[in-house]
């Protein structure tokens, strides 16, 4: 009968490894197991070969494994003839206890110990990965990255305003009131102005889903400013989402589920409203795509037929819009970088005071 038991050869081998710093737990034992089960273990060598494509992960750790495979066998290959005298000894020290039962005790602790004592390897076992601190301070940096804060957002959106006296006359006019009294030569009452409304109108159009994934976080943020922590009015912001290109349709949730063409969407708009798309035009991936080119083109056109006050926040730098379609939209219209240099760039375009982009 062979002696080779790769079970128990694997249970080591998965220790000793775990000893010299291997990533190892359960379920990368189970796998081994499994592995043997399905007959990828037959002879030491397919084994070890096996245990290297399982446990190994880089050249460095083959290399570990090559000397610790080696040593495995070696103790194997050592503890078999301590093992075969014990066998043949084993149904005397049975006999024994029948003719001298004094001396069970003695004997029968001895026995146990030594038959026990690779079962302890088994039972430390590992039952959870090791606690690595290192990856917690990993994920914070990644948390550290913002291209632009909600902070910035909030007190960007304070500039765009469109001023209208529309309110109650209660206002008290310090200067009308001046002039009348110095005109008339006496004082009588004081002059009263409406209070004024920011009245801008702001459409948001927001790029959803595929390479824009990444950035869903900060257009989140880009609506929650401007609905509840800005000076305009909700009811004179309007938000829709589209996918790469806003063609004949947009959608009024972020999930892309309830569409309404473009042309309602455009009917509320006037000369006076301001729209912001934000997208990253095909820069996240590089592309520059005839295809999206044209529907884009196509769909600026239809933006200036109502309104001339319309930017392009790109979540993107500069430098990778060269290349892509990002570069030929930028001569279309004014786009920007999403950072608070950028927005701000974009709130005074839609709000009229023209600027150059970067790429125009």
């Amino acid at each position: 009968m062979s002696p080779f038991n790769p079970e128990d050869l694997i249970t080591r081998a998965f220790i000793r490894l775990r000893q010299s710093g291997f990533q190892l737990g359960v379920g990368e034992l189970l796998a081994a197991k499994e592995a043997v089960e399905g007959g990828f273990g037959e002879t030491p060598e397919k084994l070890a070969q096996t245990l290297k494509i399982l446990w190994c992960h880089s050249p460095s750790q083959q290399s570990q494994f090559d000397p610790i495979w080696e040593s495995l066998q070696v103790d194997s290959t050592a503890k078999k003839p301590e093992q075969t005298p014990q066998k043949e000894l084993q149904p005397e020290t049975h006999k024994k206890p029948m003719e001298e039962p004094p001396e069970i005790s003695s004997l029968s602790p001895q026995d146990a110990v030594t038959e026990v004592k690779p079962e302890p390897e088994l039972s430390s076992l590992p039952i959870r990965a090791p606690f690595e601190p290192a990856e917690i301070e990993d994920t914070s940096i990644l948390q550290a990255y913002y291209p632009i804060s909600r902070r910035s957002m909030v007190y960007n959106w304070r500039y765009l305003r469109r001023l209208v006296g529309d309110g109650p006359l209660n206002v008290l006019d310090v200067d009308a009131t001046i002039e009348q009294a110095t005109r008339q030569g006496f004082y009588l009452a004081p002059v009263y102005r409406r209070q004024e409304r920011n009245n801008a109108h702001l459409l948001l159009l927001l790029d959803q889903n595929g390479s824009m994934n990444p950035f869903h976080r900060f257009t989140r943020d880009l609506v929650e400013t401007a609905l509840y922590e800005s000076d305009l009015q909700p009811e004179k912001v309007d938000i829709f989402y589209f996918h790469n290109v806003p063609a004949t349709s947009v959608y009024k949730d972020l999930f892309l589920t309830e569409p309404i063409t473009l042309q309602t969407v455009l009917a509320v708009c006037d000369n006076q409203s301001s729209i912001l798309i934000v997208s990253d035009a095909g820069a996240a991936r590089g592309y520059r795509e005839l295809k999206r080119i044209r529907a884009t083109t196509n769909f600026l056109f239809q933006l200036k037929r109502y309104t001339s006050l319309i930017a392009w926040l790109n979540p993107m730098p500069e430098e990778r819009w060269i290349g892509s379609s990002a570069e030929i939209i930028a001569n279309l219209v004014q786009m920007y970088q999403m950072d608070n240099n950028g927005l701000s760039n974009a709130i005074d375009i839609v709000r009229g005071q023209h600027l150059h982009s970067p790429f125009s």
